[in-house]
């Protein structure tokens, strides 16, 4: 089983604390890391490894909540901008990451903070300061499932 699909076992029984809404071609949980508050993920319910894997009418329908999602994320974490990443090179089950950007938040690692996540050092990114406590996590949950249930 691959490491998305066991995250989502972990939404179906209960066990998964980053899980913050179940959509219907998805689930919306957000990142282990907060390094950029409000980072969320939105999982496929389908185990595919391309969007054109997908049957057309559920792609488009996860393809439309992925932008509410992302929206939901801006209007949470006030984000100047979103960086949208389907990679899948890591982990080969479809799965979007949302990260909200301000202006200015990787100021001094390449093109005056104008780059791309990637561009600040992967050890700060990923450094065990930027994992919320429970109450952080909960609160970054909070304001997402708000903006979520207010768009659908």
């Amino acid at each position: 089983m691959c490491f998305i699909c066991k995250r989502i076992e972990m939404i179906k029984n209960g066990t998964n604390p980053f899980f913050v809404k179940e959509l219907e071609t998805g689930y919306v949980v957000i990142g282990d890391n907060q390094h950029f508050t409000g980072y969320t993920l939105f999982l496929c319910k389908e185990h595919k490894t391309e969007l054109f894997h997908l049957d057309r009418d559920f792609k488009m329908k996860y393809l439309e909540e992925m932008t509410i999602v992302a929206q939901a994320v801006s209007n949470a974490f006030k984000s100047d901008k979103i960086n949208y990443e389907l990679l899948g090179n890591g982990e080969t089950h479809l799965h979007w990451h949302l990260f909200p950007r301000q202006k200015g938040d990787i100021e001094n690692y390449g093109n005056a903070g104008k780059g791309p996540v990637w561009w600040y050092p992967m050890e700060k990114m990923y450094d065990p300061a930027n994992v919320p406590s429970e109450e952080e996590r909960e609160d970054i949950k909070e304001k997402l499932l708000f903006e979520l249930n207010k768009l659908l």
